[in-house]
């Protein structure tokens, strides 16, 4: 990837003055380390995060390590190097977590990519970003600025092997419609801490869709806030575990204006021993924000024996006066109703299991948006299964 430099801007990080957001679902944002503690796993925030499996990314090393990138950037959409001060400047949401704060911290500036106002085009801004070996402990730093009334898809893809802590913000300009996804195809040994935190714009609308497949352990946080009224906010995640892996993706839809609408579809599988996926959904409705609009839902399919899925969702509400506000969570096995229907009519038990996965998760792998990756997710999704429930059955 080729950066260029801008001036740095006077004044630190640490000194940058951002309003404190009090919620009892989330810790206050804060850029301060010390407002993030290195956690115990007693926290309700870490309670189901294995801390021994992280490589030591919380102590806060030190590193100038990187990931390698490759960028396909459409006309008119640019990448430069920022300095932290500067992404504060930009209204980034600050910090919720002792990683995102860490990823400042530590990151040695951010990289800004700069879609200008009424941006289109059907092609879509693509970030590969690859590591090299998980002894790499690697921090990361994303703006991501989209102007008033564009339109555009980016997506940050991550593969090969590292210990890494990155820290995204997405500032939406008023009436733009932006989808960004985020693909989580790591080795087997990598472990991946990110947030990715989103302020929307009025009458902008955001789709943000995270997608775990690899690594050992992944753990997501999408923030969303909002800049004023109409905004709109839909928050997907697609999230496939096998033995022994562990895949933790948690949301903040903080509806901070009134009018806005947040909805919410995260859809899981797990199979082989020790197999482990969480989920947290976290709604915060506050006084300002009359007549909203939110629902929240997390589904899970477990496929083999061994397998545990955590689904927690939450909502905070301060005001009556908004227009509907649910949520609804719901883990099993395969229905068996839907295989006796498929082996009735002639399809083989390998068969009826692979269709109803890939019935499971159709309905999200299609709003995708982008052809290439929808194809790839079902070749994933198809991969993934041979490893254990086709393998059972052959």
């Amino acid at each position: 990837m080729t950066v260029t430099e801008t001036p740095a801007v006077a004044g630190a990080v640490e000194g940058a003055a951002e309003k404190r957001i009090e919620s009892h679902l989330n810790p206050p944002p804060s850029y301060d380390l010390a407002d993030h503690p290195v956690p115990t796993g007693r926290e309700e925030i870490w309670r189901f995060t294995p801390l021994k499996r992280l490589g030591g990314i919380l102590d806060g090393e030190p590193s100038d390590r990187h990931l390698d990138w490759d960028t396909t950037l459409p006309d008119g959409v640019t990448l430069t190097k920022i300095s932290a001060a500067e992404a504060v400047e930009l209204g980034e949401l600050a910090p919720g977590d002792r990683p995102a704060a860490l990823a400042v911290a530590e990151g040695g500036g951010a990289v800004l990519l700069d879609v200008p106002a009424d941006h289109t085009g059907d092609e879509p801004v693509w970030l590969r970003l690859h590591g090299s070996s998980v002894d790499d402990l690697v921090w990361g730093h994303l703006v991501i600025r989209v102007g008033p009334h564009a339109d555009v898809t980016i997506v940050v893809e991550h593969t090969g092997s590292a210990r890494y802590c990155a820290t995204t913000s997405v500032l939406v300009g008023d009436g733009a419609k932006v989808n960004v996804l985020t693909l989580q195809d790591w080795d087997d040994d990598a472990v991946h801490l990110g947030r990715d935190a989103i302020r929307v714009g009025r009458d902008a609308f955001v789709r943000h869709t995270a997608i775990s497949f690899g690594g050992d352990l992944v753990r997501m946080h999408a923030n969303v806030e909002y800049d004023g009224p109409g905004g709109e906010a839909e928050l997907l995640g697609l999230y496939f575990a096998d033995e022994g892996q562990h895949i933790e993706h948690r949301l903040f839809a903080d509806h901070t204006a009134p009018h806005t609408k947040s909805h919410v579809l995260y859809k899981g599988a797990l199979q082989g021993q020790g197999a482990h996926t969480v989920w947290v959904g976290n709604v915060l409705i506050r006084k300002v924000a009359e007549g909203i609009d939110t629902y929240e839902e997390n589904r899970n399919l477990v496929l083999t024996d061994g397998c545990q899925a955590d689904s927690v969702p939450n909502l905070e509400i301060e005001t009556g006066e908004i227009k509907g506000a649910g949520h609804a969570s719901a883990t099993g096995r395969f229905d068996d109703e839907q295989l006796f229907y498929l082996r009735s009519r002639g399809v083989s038990e390998a068969e009826a299991h692979r269709l109803v996965v890939h019935g499971f998760f159709n309905d999200l792998i299609r709003k995708v948006g982008v052809p290439a990756l929808q194809e790839k997710l079902m070749a994933t999704v198809e991969d993934e299964l041979a490893k254990n429930v086709l393998k059972e059955l052959a």
